[in-house]
């Protein structure tokens, strides 16, 4: 017998509200490692109890449910407290929340494919799904990397080994009652066109639809989280917003159903205003299939890290940072963004 969090309905109307009304998703999931280059580079101790100060001051900003309408969460931070021994996730099911977690075990070397990767994490999946259910969270992340060069990357073993990876996670999620989150991300870094970017999205995207199917997932019940089209970042050629809004759009239209019932990109290496702004420009495209919607960590979370760099005294003003942020996405998906916000 089926129990309740089993329902597709209930997964289905969870993932409609993670892109509904104008919000998107705070990508908080970096794993410790990543954290904690991070504060070194913003000067900041790298221990436990400054990780778990950091996203506290997140998930305590005031007025973020507003434009935000979930948070990712890494495995230390689902399972930690805040300052008055409140669990971190009911402190932000407290504020409007909901909870997410990132599940995969991260990105190893393909054997046989020099410079691609597969993730990880599939052993033992269905166990610690359960136990993320019963702790609070009602979606889930996995990021398959993919990466890009002018010739010959990706192979079709990299894509494949993804895309079967990221389909057999999906399907473990809805059988836990967690909405997946399907991240393909064909990584920005390189010199290649954009049309190679679109080339090899495309591909990719055909993959990972292709195993969704396979493997019986529920594509209304899902989230897919796939890169924007962009000319590689260490090369020469600069898209504007409007030619990434019209790439990307391109793209998405030839190969997702329209029974997805939202995509919400990644910022990748996009600075927040240019991920605001390419988002933007989407919105003023016209009618699509399919909401579309932000999952950003860096975008959202870099201005205010560097301002509270580890110090109390300057909470208040790195959580407004924040939400400047937040609001300048949030207008972005109702195409009101403009670079007259960012001096506001």
């Amino acid at each position: 017998m089926k129990t309740e969090a089993l329902s597709p309905e209930l997964l289905t109307e969870t993932a409609r509200a993670m892109v509904a009304d104008g919000k998107g998703l705070l990508a908080m999931d970096e794993s410790n490692g990543t954290c904690n280059r991070r504060f070194g580079s913003a000067g900041i101790s790298q221990t436990v109890e400054m990780r778990r100060a950091w996203r506290e001051l997140l998930l305590t900003t005031p007025g973020l449910s507003t434009c935000i309408s979930g948070v990712i969460l890494y495995d230390e931070t689902i399972r930690q407290a805040a300052a008055d021994g409140m669990p971190l996730p009911r402190v932000a099911q407290d504020a409007g929340l909901l909870v997410g977690i990132k599940v995969d075990t991260g990105a190893k070397a393909l054997a046989a494919h020099p410079g691609e990767t597969v993730t990880e994490g599939l052993d033992g999946l269905r166990e610690r799904l359960l136990s993320y259910f019963k702790m609070g969270a009602r979606f889930a992340k996995w990021r398959g990397v993919i990466a890009l060069d002018d010739m010959c990357l990706p192979t079709r073993a990299c894509t494949s080994a993804n895309a079967h990876a990221l389909a057999r996670y999906a399907a473990l999620c809805q059988e836990a009652g967690l909405v997946p989150i399907v991240e393909p991300e064909v990584l920005m870094d390189g010199a290649q066109t954009q049309a190679r970017c679109q080339d090899a999205t495309e591909a990719v995207l055909r993959s990972v639809f292709e195993q969704l199917l396979l493997q019986g997932v529920v594509l209304e019940a899902m989230i897919l989280k796939p890169n924007m089209v962009i000319a590689g970042l260490t090369g020469t050629a600069r898209n504007t917003a409007a030619e990434v809004a019209d790439a990307t759009l391109q793209c998405l239209r030839r190969v997702v159903p329209a029974a997805v019932p939202g995509i919400m990109f990644l910022s990748g290496g996009q600075s927040g205003e240019e991920a605001s702004s390419r988002l933007n420009a989407m919105h003023v495209k016209g009618e699509r299939p399919w909401p579309l919607s932000f999952s950003f960590g860096r975008a959202l979370q870099h201005p205010a890290l560097d301002i509270w760099a580890g110090r109390e005294a300057n909470r208040v003003t790195a959580q407004q940072a924040l939400m400047h942020r937040a609001r300048c996405n949030s207008a972005a998906l109702k195409g009101e963004y403009s670079a007259a916000m960012e001096a506001a």
